[in-house]
This record gives structure tokens, C-alpha cells and sequence, in this order.
């Protein structure tokens, strides 16, 4: 098999919006530099924890656009190409082939669409034909399809299928699409150091918005085994990494970020800011976490 093309840490990254709910493109490319120099692997644009099911596809298609100009090349470029209908996907995913990115990742069917191993195969054989490495997305509690270990051999056969991304928050389900001895992204934040250790190959992390210097030291303390490190390094992250687990993910990411100096401004509608009776407890679990990016900086 060859080398895994996503390792390290892929920065699901926030899209920003003004006041009245349109994109921030300005602030988008400011954050987007800040977080190259802070030593990022890769970017997931149109991203969950961007906002992806509330951005239009002239939208996602614009983020790759302005993203890939300002990485040129300093990190990997994944965009987010799921969609319910599949000549969208795949031409979300020319698209982002042809801006230079690196791979998409995809959702599987989703809203009454198949959920037999047929059905996704077929699907994401479609999706292949643009061309682009393609990372699954598990996440069966918010699509109703899981992509368990057999599913994962057989997808495995699609020449552009590369890897899954799971975000079950599962550990034991993620350690058996791990012996299956393909290459898994951990797309859970609160199992990080745990997935590091059982054999994830990388990350695409949400949390890492408002923490990402600690996040990557996490990630090569992990490369390097130095367990200890990453436990310490872990013990700051994991208040927060836990917190916004529980529950308002997106929003929690985005008062975090406001809170460690990564503001992406609020989120945009139907969801709302995070809840001022939840900020508090926020801000606590943030306490260390602040403190430590501000001298990593």
C-alpha cells in the first residue's frame, strides 16, 4: 500500500460570516493563512463544522476556489463534496479536482437514499469516476448508514476509495475498522489520543479550530511516540474536547474559536450563537487551553 496521503491533522475548518449571514470571504483567507503558519496538515472547506449543509454549492465550490490560493501547495486541500443527488457530488468533486485539491470527503447516501452495502458501493463507485482520492464519512447516528469493516474492504476496492473518516464516537467500532489494516482518519474529538494510539492514520478535527498549535503538537508527539507528552498535552485539550461533544457541536466550536482568538463570527441560521448559559462552562474548560496557545504562539 502506498504512503497515507492525509496524515497528521486536517483542520475541519469554520467558515466565517458577517452580520447578515453572507460568507466573510476576507476573514475566510485571513484564518485560513493563520492556520497554515501554525503548522496545520490539511483543511476540510465546506465541512461539517463549516457549515456545510447550509452553504449553497456555488458557496462550497468558491471556498475550495479562494482556499486553494491561499494554501498553494503549504498544506493538503480536501473538500467536502457530499450532496443527495450524486451528479452533484460528483460535480462537486470535478470541481475540486480541478482547483488542485487533494481528495473530497463524502457523506454516503443519506435522506432516504440506500443503505444496503450495494447501494453505497454503487454509489461511491459513481463518485469515482471524477478522478479524486475520496474519504468516506461514517457517521451512521446523523445519516443512518454505517460503514462497517466488511463495507470497508469492499469500498476499498474503488481505485479512488482511500480511506473512511469515522465520526461515530465509537472507540471499539473504530478499532475494528482499524484491524481491518486500511488506513482510518478519527473524526471524533474526544477519542484523539485514544485513536492516535490504536493506529488512526490521521485526523480531521473540528475542535482544532480554536486550539490548532496544541492540536499539532499533540499529533507529532503522537508520531513520535512520546506517550507522556501526548497525555499532558491531552489533559489541557480534553475539558474542551468533551464539552462540545455533548452536545450544539458546530456552535460550541464557534465561541471557542471566538474565545482563543480564531472568530469566525456566529454561525449562520437556522443555528443561532451558543447559549449564553453554556459559555461559562466554556470559558473554564478553555482556561489552561488559552493560556497554552498563547505561548505556543
Amino acid at each position: 500500500m502506498s504512503e497515507f496521503e492525509f496524515p497528521g491533522v486536517n483542520l475541519a475548518v469554520t467558515t466565517p460570516f458577517n452580520a447578515d449571514g453572507s460568507i466573510d470571504f476576507g476573514r475566510f483567507e485571513d484564518l485560513f493563512e493563520r492556520y497554515v503558519e501554525t503548522g496545520v496538515d490539511g483543511f476540510v472547506l465546506s465541512s461539517g463544522t463549516g457549515m456545510h449543509v447550509y452553504l449553497s454549492q456555488d458557496e462550497s465550490m468558491e471556498l475550495v476556489e479562494r482556499g486553494s490560493k491561499v494554501i498553494r501547495g503549504r498544506a493538503k486541500l480536501i473538500a467536502q463534496a457530499s450532496a443527495l443527488l450524486v451528479d452533484d457530488v460528483v460535480a462537486r468533486a470535478r470541481h475540486a479536482a480541478a482547483q488542485g485539491a487533494d481528495g473530497i470527503m463524502v457523506l454516503p447516501p443519506f435522506f432516504e437514499g440506500p443503505t444496503d452495502a450495494d447501494g453505497v458501493f454503487d454509489f461511491y463507485s459513481a463518485v469515482g469516476e471524477a478522478g479524486i482520492p475520496i474519504i468516506g464519512y461514517n457517521v451512521p447516528h446523523a445519516v443512518g448508514v454505517e460503514i462497517t469493516p466488511s463495507l470497508f474492504r469492499r469500498l476499498s476496492e474503488i481505485p479512488q476509495f482511500h480511506t473512511v473518516k469515522d465520526s461515530s464516537g465509537d472507540l471499539a467500532k473504530q478499532a475494528s475498522l482499524t484491524r481491518t489494516g486500511l488506513p482510518v482518519m478519527n473524526g471524533a474529538d474526544p477519542l484523539v489520543p485514544y485513536a492516535l494510539y490504536a493506529g488512526a492514520k490521521g485526523l480531521i478535527w473540528g475542535g482544532a479550530n480554536f486550539a490548532p498549535r496544541t492540536c499539532v503538537a499533540l499529533v507529532r508527539a503522537a508520531k513520535e511516540r512520546k506517550w507522556d507528552e501526548v497525555r499532558e498535552l491531552w489533559r489541557t485539550l480534553e475539558p474542551s474536547m468533551s464539552l462540545i461533544w455533548e452536545g450544539e457541536y458546530v456552535q460550541s466550536v464557534y465561541a471557542a474559536a471566538e474565545m482563543t482568538g480564531y472568530g469566525a463570527g456566529a454561525p449562520r441560521r437556522p443555528l443561532r450563537r451558543l447559549d449564553s448559559s453554556k459559555v461559562d462552562a466554556l470559558q473554564a474548560a478553555l482556561k489552561d487551553l488559552v493560556k497554552r496557545e498563547k505561548l505556543a504562539s
